[in-house]
């Protein structure tokens, strides 16, 4: 089995799920230090976070200073990396693109249902409801990942 250093979260612009992904997960205790990251599959050029996301963050004592989003790139796509998308469509783009094996569904690995629903253009109740949603996978993947490497 490889060992992990780094985590990317992966969402379509990269604005809203994925850095929300990488800020709840930073805070969560992992058995081994990981390097975790937040990649748009489409990103023109850098943008904040989303206002409704930051708003959800900020109400659940969370903060990404100067957030930006950033493309993924091939670089980022080390053998000792995993990927994580909100959904399918985005796990096939990244394995069509960057012919990279090592990606995942975060719901699909950790057991879950549903995809991450993307809340771009809802209330903030739709934010915070990803946001929740996001939480509770996230932690079923800490666990996951401290049972492999703790």
């Amino acid at each position: 089995m490889k060992v992990v250093k780094r985590i990317i979260f992966v969402c379509h612009s990269g604005t809203c799920r994925a850095p929300m992904a990488m800020a709840i997960f930073s805070k969560m205790k992992l058995a081994v230090p990981v390097e975790i990251m937040a990649r748009g599959l489409v990103v023109l050029f850098p943008e904040p976070l989303n206002q409704k996301a930051e708003a959800v963050m900020i109400s659940n004592d969370l903060q990404l200073e100067d957030y930006q989003s950033r493309q993924l790139t091939k670089e980022d796509l080390t053998e000792d990396t995993l990927v994580f998308t909100m959904q399918a469509e985005d796990k096939q783009q990244i394995i069509d693109n960057y012919d990279f094996q090592f990606v995942h569904v975060l719901t699909e690995y950790v057991g879950d249902e549903l995809e991450i629903m993307d809340p771009y253009g809802g209330s903030l109740q739709s934010y915070g409801l990803c946001f929740e949603t996001l939480t509770k996978s996230l932690q079923k993947l800490a666990d996951k990942l401290n049972d492999l490497y703790g």
